[in-house]
């Protein structure tokens, strides 16, 4: 028997039909000499940090950089059963070898060898590498299998990406969270990302609209003088244009033309879904990814623009597909050379429809997987077409001593642009010839003003994600801007759901603006972690892990150095509380800094950023005599160092006694000691 591992149970379910594996089990299904399972997605992560010392649960500046010596995963508890079931399949003697059918990408290797390898599995391994869900796809990928340590250079790229994520998430956030008192997410790729937004508001507030006039004549078509500053300059050539005769002093004609668009990879589709659309980034992905389950769109994930040189021969049965789910019809010449291209394809080639999609009852789909299939269905139909053709006619007209400009187009074939609903294009100029005579009809003096940057839209973002550092980052590097067109989406729902960006409505525009604890954590921030080219890099170096060029500890080393050093070096920044304010009450003064303690779940601490005093509620010494610090206490204690206590408990004798608590601090650590009234 093979056992197939795939991702998700509707995949597993997919594949099984194909291969005729139709008895069902219980967390699997059987048939023909096959056995195909699933993970649930992760079924193990990486463990947290408190798994390795019990202490790490407490968040302490001197217990960090934590840098685990030996790495641990743990299932988490929903997951067990289906592990369980994974486990005891790979070991069945009746199993001779294990395909990985998980996603063909960075994630989808990392899910299946993590399940692998904490299972204890040495079986033969072979790799499934496909790009649609269709059953002629599955069999060919099935009658093409690769040995699975192709992809070990993939699997320890994955290994690394994940574990640079766990050191940069937990030491950054805990280094931060505890010089600030609040808890503050830094992440490799989400900080430079926030990074982004913040900037783009402080531009906009560092803007200042500066007006500019203009003047206009009316001679059966506008024509518009140069900006002017003031509003006088404008008036005097208006006043000097009144009564005068006007001409064209040249008239200038232009064929241009403009080539099809290529096809959408993931990212590209996103910011058109968000600008068309209106959907975020990550619904985009869910529909995309519920129609590749469906069998009606090729592989989501995807960074390529082009299908591979090897389908060129399949294109008009592709288009015919893509006419039919867009209702329109498919061009008259298919240029299907100029979207194959194999040398700009790596993992995955672009997005397209398949054909089984043109069989689908699309009216049974849910409406953003129907719009998504029609987006991607137009762009193909955009990309085979041949070019826009159009002329361009700029006439320069002189009245009153001063040169007015008049610009129009006229379309000579549309090409692809008959799919994409036009804009208001400029009208055409009527024929001129140099010197000819015009007639004033009207003259008129126009204020306007130049515009602010606009708030960042999820589409403007991920487009300033993908380019974000490029022109530091060297030309020859594969992976260039913050994050990857899988992750992308990820990243902003967690600057969302963490509190650091708002999503915020006007007329029917949705922009990303940040909070201002976003805007007060890039403020504390160093460069290097706000900085799209440390992104950048490492992302380089994660391709050069996967080809072999770098070993897996050499990469993670790096990253450990960065870390001590970011511990070492970073200091608070005086006064940083006014940054974070925690709206807290105050229970007292710090006796180190004199700043105000409040009250948080943990415990009391000094509001002062660069103050690390505090008094912890599970405080051993007081846990072990069963006492509680509540807030009456404490403020006793930070006014006169000690609290009258009732009730404590003796581990010794099992009874309880009264005391006096006394607290002592010494700038470092705050440690009680109790006396006793003898009297």
């Amino acid at each position: 028997m093979k056992l197939v591992i795939a991702e998700k149970p509707s995949v597993a379910q997919s594949i099984a039909a194909v291969l005729g594996a139709k008895q069902r089990g219980g967390g699997y299904l059987e048939g023909s000499g096959w056995l195909v399972s699933w993970c649930f997605g992760h079924l193990a992560e990486l463990a947290s940090a408190e798994s390795y010392n019990p202490e790490y649960a407490k968040w302490k500046y001197d217990d960090l950089p934590i840098v685990p010596e030996t790495w641990r995963f743990k299932v988490s508890r929903d997951k067990w059963q289906q592990f369980d079931i994974l486990k005891k399949l790979m070991h069945s003697e009746d199993v001779s070898e294990v395909v990985n059918a998980c996603d063909a990408g960075r994630e989808g290797e990392l899910i299946f060898r993590t399940a692998y390898c904490l299972a204890g599995c040495s079986k033969p391994m072979k790799r499934l590498w496909i790009s649609s869900m269709e059953d002629s796809a599955i069999r060919d990928g099935f009658a093409h299998l690769r040995p699975g340590s192709d992809y070990d250079g993939l699997h320890q790229s994955a290994l690394c990406r994940s574990k640079a994520d766990w050191l940069v998430g937990i030491n950054a956030t805990r280094l931060f969270s505890v010089l600030y008192h609040r808890t503050l997410n830094v992440g490799r790729v989400m900080s430079p990302t926030l990074a982004l937004i913040v900037q783009r508001e402080a531009e906009i507030d560092a803007f200042r609209a500066e007006p500019f006039y203009t003047v206009e004549l009316d001679v059966g078509f506008p024509a518009v003088s140069e900006k002017f500053r003031e509003e006088s300059q404008a008036k005097a050539v208006a006043a000097a244009c009144q009564g005068q005769p006007a001409a064209v002093k040249s008239v200038e004609r232009k064929e241009k033309s403009e080539k099809a668009p290529a096809l959408y990879d993931l990212t590209t589709l996103q910011r058109n879904a968000n600008r068309l659309l209106g959907y975020t980034a990550q619904q985009t992905l869910d529909y995309l990814q519920s129609l590749y389950e469906k069998k009606l769109c090729t592989y989501p994930r995807t960074d390529a623009r082009f299908l591979t040189d090897d389908m060129e021969g399949s294109v008009p049965a592709l288009v015919s597909v893509a006419a039919t789910l867009y209702e329109a019809a498919a061009p008259g010449k298919i240029g299907a050379a100029q979207i194959c291209d194999s040398k700009n394809v790596s993992d995955h080639h672009a997005l397209v429809p398949t054909v089984s999609a043109g069989k689908a009852a699309l009216s049974a789909l849910p409406a953003g997987e129907r719009k998504i299939l029609r987006l991607v269905s137009r762009q193909l139909l955009c990309a085979v077409s041949e070019a826009c053709r159009y002329a361009e006619t700029v006439a320069a007209v002189e009245c009153g001593g001063s040169v007015f400009t008049a610009k129009g187009r006229t379309v000579l074939a549309p090409g692809w642009k008959n799919y994409i609903q036009q804009e208001q294009p400029e009208k055409p100029l009527p024929d001129l010839t140099d010197g000819q005579a015009l007639t004033v009809s009207g003259i008129s003096t126009k204020e306007g003003k130049m515009t602010p940057p606009k708030h960042y839209t999820e589409d403007t973002l991920l487009s300033a994600m993908e380019v974000a550092g490029a022109k530091e980052t060297p030309d020859d590097a594969e992976r260039k801007g913050l994050g990857t067109p899988a992750t992308r989406a990820a990243i902003l729902e967690k600057l969302v759901s963490t509190g650091f960006v708002e999503r915020k409505k006007a007329k029917k525009t949705v922009s990303l603006m940040p909070s201002h604890t976003g805007v007060s954590l890039i403020t504390v921030l160093p460069e290097q972690l706000q900085s799209p080219l440390l992104t950048a890099e490492w992302e380089q170096k994660l391709k050069q892990v996967e080809r072999g060029e770098l070993t897996a500890d050499a990469f993670l080393d790096g990253i450990t150095a960065m870390l001590r050093e970011l511990v070492k070096t970073y200091k608070a920044i005086k006064g940083a509380e006014v940054l974070f304010p925690s709206g807290r009450e105050v229970v007292g003064k710090c006796p180190r800094c004199g700043g105000d303690v409040t009250e948080s779940k943990k415990g009391f601490f000094c509001e002062s950023a660069d103050c690390r005093f505090g008094l912890w509620r599970d405080n051993k010494f007081l846990t072990a005599k069963r006492a509680v610090l509540d807030k009456k206490a404490v403020t006793a204690l930070l006014k006169t160092g000690r609290v009258a206590m009732t009730g404590l408990y003796s581990e010794k004798t099992g009874k309880t006694y009264d005391a006096t608590l006394v607290l002592e601090d010494d700038g470092q650590r705050a440690n009680f000691k109790l006396e006793f009234n003898h009297g």
